[in-house]
């Protein structure tokens, strides 16, 4: 199908495309098989009706509209690809030119990518964070274990600071009970804070059974900010015991037979999460930096929509939350912005950047031809659903429902070509250490290099065969039955099968 390109402006472009009659042709006969599979026609039979009785009575003009539509978008998709374009947007799609028998004539004007040469990446160097781990922050996880396994009794005493409380709560105001601003069973450490201003000393000394009544502020809900009267009953008083931390508790909460195993491998869960951390920075100023090296337009219209599409999801989880941009502003410690104005003109500056993000990278993966294999979706796939708690099946569900399927691999490619500026770029420590990014697992760890890959799956192929002193069919072997793993070695093993480390069972306490 001939088509013409015009660049409007350098993130604007118009489309003639002709789509000639026995192109069209294949359309126009299965428009016409369909309606007259649909009309009843006296005389004719059911789906037998010919074009020239369904001209007569539904009008040409109607048939050829319906297989224009059907041949546009291929026709379009087309002329995109024969001109290199990277539409940003929907078309505007008029026809032109109908001359029935002959020809058909539209033009598309679409907002498009602009042209602009990629500078050299390797030129950029960033510096972040060290990713240090301390003892405090092994023991911060410790200390979460041993909430997690801590053991709660009931005791019949005057609740102290550290003992747990189950709460019954009951707000009034003018002596009316308010239905919204009341709790059963709600847990309590006492002296823990953040719940209500005068709780901690409304509750101690209190026994089981025993109630009390203060002036308080409500923190959330409907009466957020408004003064009331609370009525707490008491129903339990629980002390809780938390367990030693040994040998024995080591072997409860990992899969570790000491406490010294367990430290350390909480210890790498630590160096794991800084590295993620530094990886984020990383990504952020190697992405920043890179935006600083090139130039280009990006079209106003498709920026004014993303900043609409952000302002209604923001504005939509505030009312969600019975939030307002003021009380949001008010909460919010780590937002920069000191009035409403200054907060909606953040999200439009962070959209437009988002979008000169997205601009960039699918630039770059279309340089350098990134590709997305099965692979690549199956591991995004998983990742949403561990990200939004549901399973891959869900997801992949909510993908063909909704289309997603196209705007997923582009986020894959997009992931692939940061990848590719992480790994031109250099990227310092703090302390001085360059990092090498490429070999860090989503998981924090740091994957082997390909050497040290290839070296074990030699050695394991040399394990495999039967002339190795270290096979298992060797009589030499530690693992043949002539010569069993000691009686320590083994709960050891056992225990490994059925435990995560005790560093993910503190990130999932966490």
């Amino acid at each position: 199908m001939p088509s013409t390109v015009e660049k409007i402006s350098t993130t604007r472009a118009k489309l003639t495309v002709e789509i000639p009659f026995a192109d069209l042709k294949p359309a126009l006969d299965k428009a016409y098989k369909q309606l007259a599979s649909q009309v009843t026609i006296p005389g004719f039979r059911k789906g037998k009706v010919p074009p020239a009785v369904i001209n007569q009575r539904f009008g040409r003009e109607s048939i050829l509209q319906e297989a224009i539509n059907e041949v546009l978008p291929e026709a379009y998709g087309q002329a995109v690809a024969e001109h290199n374009l990277a539409p940003l947007g929907q078309p505007e799609v008029e026809v032109t030119k109908l001359e029935d028998g002959n020809v058909v004539e539209f033009v598309a004007e679409v907002d498009v990518r602009p042209d602009f040469e990629l500078p050299d990446f390797s030129t950029i160097s960033v510096d972040v964070d060290d990713a240090e781990v301390n003892d405090a922050e092994v023991d911060e996880r410790i200390e979460m274990l041993r909430k997690r396994f801590a053991t709660k009794t009931d005791v019949d005493r005057a609740a102290a600071e550290g003992d747990v409380v189950i709460l019954d709560l009951e707000a009034s105001q003018n002596g009316e009970v308010l239905p919204d601003a009341t709790a059963e069973g709600v847990t309590y450490v006492i002296g823990s804070g953040g719940m209500l201003d005068g709780l901690d000393e409304a509750v101690t000394g209190l026994k089981a059974e025993d109630e009390t009544t203060f002036s308080t502020t409500l923190v959330g809900g409907p009466y957020k900010d408004e003064p009331v009267d609370l009525r707490v009953v008491v129903q339990k008083v629980q002390q809780e015991e938390l367990p030693a931390v040994d040998d024995d508790f080591a072997q409860l909460v990992s899969q570790f037979d000491t406490v010294d195993q367990m430290r350390d491998d909480l210890r790498e869960g630590v160096a794991a999460n800084g590295r993620l951390s530094q990886a984020a920075q990383a990504r952020d100023k190697v992405l920043e930096a890179a935006l600083a090296l090139v130039e280009f337009d990006v079209p106003e219209s498709i920026v004014a929509r993303e900043v609409e599409v952000r302002t209604n999801q923001i504005t939509n989880q505030l009312a969600q939350a019975g939030l307002t941009i003021e009380s949001y502003l008010e909460q919010a410690d780590d937002e920069d912005a000191s009035s409403p104005e200054q907060f909606w003109a953040d999200v439009a500056k962070r959209s437009e950047q988002s979008l000169r993000a997205q601009i960039l990278l699918d630039k770059i993966a279309d340089d350098h031809e990134v590709g997305v294999d099965q692979n690549d979706l199956t591991q995004l796939i998983f990742r949403k659903a561990q990200e939004n708690g549901t399973s891959p099946e869900q997801e992949i569900q909510h993908m063909q429902e909704h289309n997603h399927l196209p705007e997923w691999m582009g986020e894959v490619r997009r992931g692939k070509a940061l990848g590719s500026l992480l790994s031109a770029a250099t990227v310092t420590s703090a302390s001085g250490e360059v990092l090498d990014l490429a070999r860090l697992n989503t998981d924090g760890t740091i994957a082997a290099e390909v050497a040290e890959v290839e070296a074990g799956e030699q050695a394991v192929a040399s394990a495999d065969s039967p002339d190795s002193p270290d096979s298992p069919d060797s009589p030499d072997s530690p693992d043949s039955p002539a010569s069993p793993a000691s009686p320590a070695e083994a709960p050891a093993k056992k225990k490994a099968t059925k435990k995560k480390s005790a560093s993910a069972d503190a990130d999932s306490a966490e």
